[in-house]
């Protein structure tokens, strides 16, 4: 109910879909970086626009952006930079104002009570995706982080050796290199988006510790297309030393990330960021930055540069197209491919250029699963349908709700002759009328889910199935359908994809376009001719057609003749 209720009012305020749901992201976001309150859902309590737009000036303020309270090019491009996941305030306006008079840094308002500290690596960067970092490299980088601070306060921070099979035995502050869902209540989101999140100093049994998302490609040197991990580290271990974010600039607690530092054996902290480590734990006494120490390990060599277009072994896989199945799911189109997919958002920018593992996010499949046939979300009760083989499921969210799987049969979709169908190709709800579409050897059936509570499976509407032809200028045989945007409906076959807009299902003319260009982030491929509907189509003109494509044939012959008559 909430969430129908957001979208209707936004839906009123903008008058576009695609707005829609780029201002649902946002409030989405303002909510959890601590610019808007969450929605109570034991009052459903709505949020007003006055309070979204002051939400957003607060973050542009914060941002060091234009203080506009749109959501305008500069403002949405800050939303998509990767970012540190702690909120950046927690608060009312006023609050803040207050604050930024006095000190532009923050302070959590815990502190460890003691100066001596320790640490240790529970895991380390994957290194399949961050191969420049080795288990000693990390423990390097990260060692010289923590003498960032402890350059300009009287803190000391030792680091814990491993036991004889290798495990870390635990410290103050634990640092661990982590994938989505990882037991500490904020799952990571992929590669970009949110880099890593630490904890407050308390006595909790997470104070203290450090996430780093492992789907990120780690390093150290600055190198395109990686995360410097010493940048992020430095910015971590300040909130577990107890800072906040900080709207200063310069400020390694500002919650954006800033790129590399390029001389690390050199770096200070900002001036903003020196006062608010003094102000938790005083000034320290003489004596060169960091103590002379002289353990302190030597930090790796920078890599050596990377050719400009780095190989990506996945590259081929998610620009060449021919996905198993595509949804929509939550506002996001999923493309599954063998046992991964890649999740996309409508502007074309993806949530990881690296697939995921589909039975590392969807909690029930079987072991094994290496091919998706259809998928999609049912609009009754958000839950999310799987067909693969002969089976369905269904999911809350990403976990298989009990009893399932169930055999496709319960459908009833049969063929003209009377057999059980057992596999579905293709599946989607119209937007145009609620419906939903399930699609198998050329035929589609059409099934009513609009009434909540309804169960799945039952008996397809009368007059079903139909020819997949009526759906006209498209594949006959498509890899997948959505409705996305406006309510158009989106056919994806091979590399290619069709719209059939508002509503429309017999359009003579559809011009197809790129999927890995316009939804992967696939580079422009060199020009040909434009693709054709393959011929499994079976798309003949008809009727008068027919008559046009007789007459332009007889045309070209009785040119061609003349041209021969004249030559001689």
């Amino acid at each position: 109910m909430e969430l129908g209720r957001m979208l209707l009012m936004l839906l009123t305020l903008t008058g576009s879909a695609a707005a829609v749901i780029e201002q649902y992201r946002a409030v989405d976001w303002l909510s959890r970086y601590g610019y808007l309150p969450p929605p109570d859902p034991r009052t459903s309590k709505l949020q007003t626009k006055e309070g979204v737009e002051k939400a957003i000036r607060l973050m542009q303020r914060f941002g060091g952006v234009q203080e506009t309270g749109v959501l305008d090019k500069e403002t949405l491009k800050l939303m998509s930079t990767p970012r540190c996941s702690l909120p950046d305030f927690v608060g009312n306006e006023d609050m803040l104002r207050r604050k930024r008079r006095r000190k532009r840094y923050a302070l959590s308002g815990l502190k460890w009570h003691k100066t001596d500290l320790t640490w240790s690596v529970h895991s380390y960067p994957s290194p399949s995706l961050s191969p420049d970092l080795s288990s000693s490299s990390v423990d390097a980088i990260l060692t010289h982080a923590f003498k960032a601070w402890s350059d300009e306060a009287p803190l000391s921070f030792r680091r814990l050796p491993s036991d004889i099979r290798g495990a870390a035995t635990g410290g103050d502050i634990r640092v661990t290199f982590a994938r989505l869902l990882h037991d500490d209540g904020y799952p990571f989101d992929g590669q970009g988006g949110t880099l890593a999140h630490a904890f407050f100093p308390g006595r909790d049994a997470v104070a203290g510790d450090t996430h780093f998302d492992d789907d990120e490609i780690w390093s150290y040197g600055g190198h395109s297309g990686s995360t410097d991990l010493f940048t992020v580290a430095v910015h971590e271990f300040g909130h577990s030393l107890g800072l906040s974010h900080s709207s200063s600039d310069p400020s390694i607690m500002r919650p954006y990330y800033q790129g590399p530092v390029q001389d690390i054996h050199n770096y200070r902290l900002a001036l903003d960021d020196k006062h608010a480590i003094q102000q938790l734990y005083g000034v320290k006494d003489g004596g060169p930055p960091g103590g002379g120490d002289p353990d302190l390990p030597r930090l790796p060599s920078p890599p050596p540069p990377r050719p400009t277009q780095p190989s990506e072994p996945s590259f081929n896989e998610r620009c060449q197209g021919g996905f198993d199945a595509v949804a929509n799911i939550r506002g996001e189109v999923f493309f599954f491919k063998g046992a991964h997919f890649w999740r996309t958002k409508r502007d074309g920018s993806l949530v990881s250029l690296k697939p995921a593992q589909i039975k590392n996010f969807w909690n029930g499949l079987p072991p094994g699963t290496n091919k998706v046939d259809a998928v999609y979300e049912r609009k009754s009760d958000s839950s999310i349908v799987f067909f693969i083989g002969s089976l369905y499921w269904v999911f809350k969210d990403t976990d298989a709700m009990s009893g399932y799987p169930r055999p496709i049969s319960e459908w009833g979709m049969r063929t003209k002759s009377g057999v059980l169908v057992d596999r579905v190709e293709a599946a989607f709800i119209w937007a145009h009328n609620g419906k939903t579409y399930l699609f198998s050897g050329g035929r589609f059936w059409r099934f009513d889910e609009s009434r909540k509570g309804q169960r799945v499976t039952r008996q397809p509407e009368p007059g079903y199935p139909r020819n997949n032809s009526l759906w006209g200028g498209v594949p006959t045989h498509m890899d997948d359908i959505i409705s996305w945007g406006a309510g158009d409906a989106y056919f994806f076959k091979d590399n290619h994809y069709w719209v059939l807009k508002n509503g429309g299902m017999n359009q003579d003319v559809v011009t197809p376009k790129s999927i890995a260009v316009d939804w992967l982030r696939c580079p422009t491929p060199p020009a040909t001719s434009t693709p054709r509907i393959p011929k499994e189509c079976n798309c003949e003109l008809k009727g008068s057609s027919s008559f046009l494509r007789s007459s332009w044939i007889l045309l070209v012959t009785v040119i061609l003749v003349i041209h021969a008559f004249i030559r001689k």
